[in-house]
């Protein structure tokens, strides 16, 4: 095997990338650019293609272990104490990128992160005095076995702040130009693309980086939860927050008014677009980075949880050539990720769909999409007008935050145009008094207003360790489930596993609200009637409730009953 690797490693990089081509793992167009950037560079191409995007480590070290007729080491492979310690230095293993992981009678099994690593090898054969059997292995894994096996207990984090400190030059002078060094030292740069491309390997959907009086603490929200992790010390706030400033392109001299910013960077591989807010407090600039990965874009209803009972109403309403049809939720509740589902499902050739967002997400093709800039007067309301100048026959609009938005949208859905939106609101039936609280006449709202979906998002039970379990019977009778409703039905709850991290989830579902305005319904619009009342109404009506759609997953073992009351617990 190893005689393998050295063959092929030693071949041209254009035929690996000649084979990247040949199976469809990149076109000719990127092909191009990465050999044009590595003849410009002299970098070795496996090394060009993920740092420029166009493909990610993971698929890139499958490619190779293909290419080069190799085994793929998985995490499990990895020991739990190192081999051939006495042999091989730990400073070498980590510049090489790679771990041994058995000792056998015909040679030693290693896995390497840069399988096209001759030296490598050939360093580790003299240094062992035996054959060498390569696998190839994903860069995270190697660098998560490094951390355990040879970190001294100092995790990657605390190794790059100890740099840090080496390296600190009279860093209480705060000046600007001071910043701009501290913020571009070697040291702050690894920190941050190390809290970054953590982020992105944990699934997290936010960073949220906060200084306190002693302490910088960071947190990672995944899966719709915080969880705090190894934070640096809080002598590198200003150098981390002015890093983040310089890769948002932001003002780093201004530290007392809030700025928002965009960072596009390839991390693994895949290309990443980050939002930056940027927040003064007591104790200095806070900063959260919403992640925004399109590998990770599923715009596809089944996939984001909506099963047939919600959407069946949600098909019938989009197929609707005219009205207006609003997603609500809390911040983070994907209500956005809802719209531009919908979005492609209706987006064809002879449909003219166009957008106005704050900020755009995600690009969609073949959608014209604007980006509100309130400075110049380029607000919803100003785009939404000019819209209808363009002959559209679908319109979104990212929030309808004002009054002005609410009637533009309103004339826009009785002069024929279908409207999609979100508004903040807790539940479906509270979006219609939202409405009229914001000075939108009853007979408007009964006129355009075709349906509202509110959602949240509940977190799916990992598949992997996953627990049936007898629940108490006590909280069944409160949640209305009898014995008939669950005879045959096995409960799950979390365990915890490597898989998920030891949280017992992995991923998150919607649940969801579909409220389709009726006669009833809209009688009761003009009658005033308050939110209970359109509740009520609306569920004699057929409307199934998030907590109905949310315990319905937890009986077929999609997520657990605590989570659906936890995430639907305001609803009472």
């Amino acid at each position: 095997m190893a005689t393998t690797v050295e063959a092929r490693a030693g071949a041209p990089a254009m035929d690996f990338l000649a084979y990247l081509t040949a199976y469809g793992v990149l076109n000719e167009a990127a092909a191009t650019r990465a050999e044009r950037v590595a003849n410009e560079t002299g970098e070795r191409l496996e090394l060009v293609l993920p740092r420029l995007g166009l493909i990610s480590e993971r698929d890139l070290t499958e490619a190779l272990a293909r290419f080069l007729g190799i085994r793929l080491a998985a995490a499990h492979d990895f020991p739990s104490i190192p081999v051939c310690e006495d042999r091989l230095h730990a400073q070498f293993l980590r510049e090489r990128h790679l771990i041994p992981l058995e000792e056998r009678n015909d040679g030693l099994v290693i896995a390497m992160a840069k399988p096209f690593d001759t030296y490598a090898l050939e360093a580790v054969r003299f240094a062992v005095g035996k054959a060498v059997i390569a696998c190839a292995a994903y860069p995270s894994d190697v660098e998560a076995a490094f951390e355990r096996l040879y970190g001294n207990g100092k995790s990657q984090v605390r190794q790059v702040v100890e740099l840090a400190a080496d390296r600190r030059q009279a860093w209480s002078n705060e000046d600007i130009e001071r910043l701009k060094d501290r913020a571009s030292e070697a040291p702050v740069i690894r920190l941050v693309d190390l809290l970054i491309s953590r982020a992105v390997e944990q699934r997290a959907s936010d960073i949220h980086i906060e200084p306190g009086a002693n302490e910088l603490q960071v947190r990672y929200r995944i899966d719709g939860v915080l969880h705090q992790v190894e934070c640096p010390p809080h002598q590198l706030a200003a150098a981390v927050l002015s890093r983040i400033k310089i890769m948002a392109k932001l003002n780093i001299a201004e530290r007392r008014l809030p700025q928002d910013g965009r960072i596009a960077t390839p991390v693994r591989g895949r290309e990443i677009d980050i939002r930056v807010a940027i927040s003064p407090t007591i104790h200095g600039e806070r900063a959260t980075l919403r992640i925004l990965d399109r590998s990770q874009l599923t715009l596809d209803f089944d996939a984001l949880g909506f099963d047939e009972s919600v959407l069946r109403p949600l098909r019938e309403i989009l197929a609707k050539p005219y009205g207006i049809f609003l997603a609500t939720g809390p911040t983070g509740s994907g209500k956005t990720t809802t719209l531009y589902t919908a979005l492609s499902e209706l987006n064809r050739v002879d449909i003219n769909i166009l957008t106005i967002e704050d900020p755009i997400e995600y690009q969609l093709p073949g959608i014209s999409q604007v980006q509100v800039k309130a400075k110049i007067g380029l607000t919803f309301a100003s785009a939404l007008r000019s819209f209808l100048r363009q002959d559209p026959d679908v319109m979104m609009v990212g929030e309808i935050r004002d009054l002005e938005t609410a009637q533009i949208a309103v004339q826009a859905a009785l002069t024929g145009h279908l409207i999609l939106s979100t508004i903040h609101t807790n539940d479906a039936a509270s979006t219609v008094t939202r409405l009229l609280d914001m000075g939108i006449e009853d007979y408007l709202i009964t006129s355009t207003l075709n349906a509202v979906a509110a959602q949240r998002l509940v977190r799916a039970l990992c598949l992997h360790c996953r627990e049936p379990y007898e629940p108490v019977p006590e909280l069944l009778n409160r949640l209305g489930l009898s014995g008939e409703t669950l005879r045959g039905v096995t409960l799950y709850r979390p365990s915890g596993c490597d898989a998920c991290q030891g949280s017992g989830y992995r991923g998150r579902s919607a649940i969801v609200e579909v409220l389709t305005m009726t006669d009833a319904l809209r009688q009761a619009v003009l009658r005033n009637a308050d939110a209970s009342e359109i509740q009520t109404l609306a569920v004699q009506s057929g409307m199934q409730s998030m907590r109905e759609h949310g315990l319905a997953k937890a009986l077929v073992g999609a997520t657990s009953i605590e989570e659906v009351l936890r995430v639907t617990r305001v609803l009472g």
